[in-house]
């Protein structure tokens, strides 16, 4: 039987390289004869089905996107809604509703300093348009020596090629660095294994410092922004530092006329209890923020770029912005990522992730207690991470080459838990799962997500110890 749309044969049972003329993505990432994924069916709330009707716990919400659920019945309703008038007209040709409205509410929540708002299709455009926006903004303010972007090691700022000139991933680097122009990077402040000799608090300082130490080593007249994630994403396992670090980070920008870029495309959008990362910090706003995922939460791919009046204004007043793409500020994707974020507003969803968030902290802490393979527990909010260990103890990996993360979505995916991991730097910096569930979830959900990541990790132990990996 091959495998077309009509087959009853379940994607579980086929593999790469077992399919008709075009095939299956996953052509692309794994080679012929490994396992392909189950096909989906629908998605309902916190779960998502597949074909042959087994349901799994959206443990990740997909890639941290889908932050409402699925099948949102309100969002879905907007979506048909803006379909049946009208789903794109160029941006500079005419305005949409949903644009204006988008803007105003998003720029309110974001708070002071962020006037305007740019709409892209995703968070590597989102970084992309930001980067772009800073230098633009340099050119014409008479500052054209300015265009380098320190950025953290290690990050993950997204794949176009200026997104991927200050991620920090050796891996990605050693493909295509010689196409990029790779930016300086300076170390983010990973604070589970600590350099010899040093507590957290001078790690975490000597990182700041590393800021103001790389732009006089790089010249400060050619410094333009500094990039960095708030909250970690699965580069860093979503580390938070102390309030002291992205106050002094604010203040060495300032200082040397760098502009700040907090990327905010898995913490934004309400997922760590504040709708903003930054506003957990006082004295720690960015000059300019980027947002994806979560704000239309996978109803649509979107993303923002948000700046202050008087980058923008000034960048409009000299020619305007030169840069865009085909599909920014459609009035479809605006419609919709409006209607989610009336959702996770309505619904006081910041507030549920705060909440929910303590809840999944202690839950995962008691996990770590009982599992051999839990070294840490971090994170803030309902964007949370674990990291798989060989050694307590010792904080000892796993050989990098097993992919401990992949391995664990393995054995979730039998246990109905969907684990989304994107290996970083080749687990040079840890073997991180992210654990972030939609912001709707229930206490009992959480539970439920709990026992089900615990079979997935016993199953995995055993695995290891089969292989001998461990004792």
């Amino acid at each position: 039987m091959n495998d077309t749309l009509s087959s009853n044969r379940s994607s579980a049972h086929l593999t790469v390289g077992d399919t008709t003329k075009g095939g299956s993505v996953m052509s692309f990432y794994l080679p012929k004869g490994s396992n392909r994924p189950p096909q989906i069916d629908r998605g309902e709330g916190v779960y998502l089905y597949d074909r042959s009707g087994k349901r799994y716990f959206d443990a990740t919400s997909g890639a941290v996107v889908s932050n409402l659920g699925h099948s949102n019945p309100r969002v879905v309703a907007a979506m048909k809604a803006q379909a049946d008038r009208v789903t794109f007209a160029y941006p500079r040709f005419f305005e949409s509703e949903g644009n204006v409205h988008l803007a105003s509410r998003l720029t309110e929540l974001a708070g002071d300093g962020f006037d305007r708002a740019f709409f892209v299709s995703g968070g590597s455009e989102a970084n992309e348009s930001a980067i772009k926006l800073a230098r633009h903004y340099a050119v014409v303010t008479g500052q054209s020596a300015r265009f380098k972007v320190i950025a953290r090691d290690p990050s993950y700022h997204g794949s176009t090629m200026g997104a991927l000139a200050v991620t920090g991933d050796s891996f990605t680097e050693s493909i295509y660095a010689p196409m990029a122009r790779i930016m300086p990077k300076i170390p983010a402040p990973l604070t589970y294994r600590l350099p010899a000799g040093q507590t957290e608090s001078e790690y975490v300082a000597a990182c700041a410092q590393a800021l103001e130490d790389k732009i006089l080593e790089e010249g400060q007249e050619s410094v333009l922004a500094f990039i960095l994630e708030p909250v970690g994403g699965l580069s860093s396992g979503a580390v938070v530092s102390p309030a002291s670090y992205y106050r002094t980070i604010r203040q060495i920008c300032d200082k040397y006329g760098v502009l700040l870029i907090h990327d905010e495309i898995m913490s934004g959008a309400g997922r760590t209890g504040a709708f903003l990362a930054s506003h957990h910090w006082n004295g720690a706003r960015p000059d300019i923020v980027t947002l994806a995922k979560g704000l239309a939460a996978g109803y649509t791919p979107f993303g923002a770029v948000l700046a202050p009046n008087r980058i923008v204004e000034t960048v409009a007043e000299r020619g305007g912005f030169v840069h865009g793409h085909t599909y920014f500020s459609n009035p479809f994707s605006c419609a919709v990522a409006a209607s989610v974020l009336n959702e996770v507003v309505e619904q006081g969803l910041i507030e549920r992730a705060a909440t929910m968030g303590e809840y999944l902290d202690m839950k995962l802490r008691q996990l770590m207690s009982r599992s051999r393979l839990i070294g840490d527990v971090r994170g803030k909010g309902l964007l949370m991470a674990i990291e798989i260990v060989a050694d307590k103890e010792t904080k000892r990996q796993l050989p990098t080459e097993l992919n401990a993360p992949a391995m664990l979505t393995e054995h979730g995916l039998r246990n109905g838990i969907a684990l989304y991991n994107r290996r970083a730097n080749r687990g040079q910096f840890g073997d991180i799962q992210l654990i972030t569930p939609p912001l709707i979830v229930e206490p009992q959900q959480i539970d439920e997500l709990v026992v089900a990541l615990e079979k997935s990790l016993r199953g995995l132990e055993t695995e290891l110890r089969d292989r001998k990996y461990l004792d």
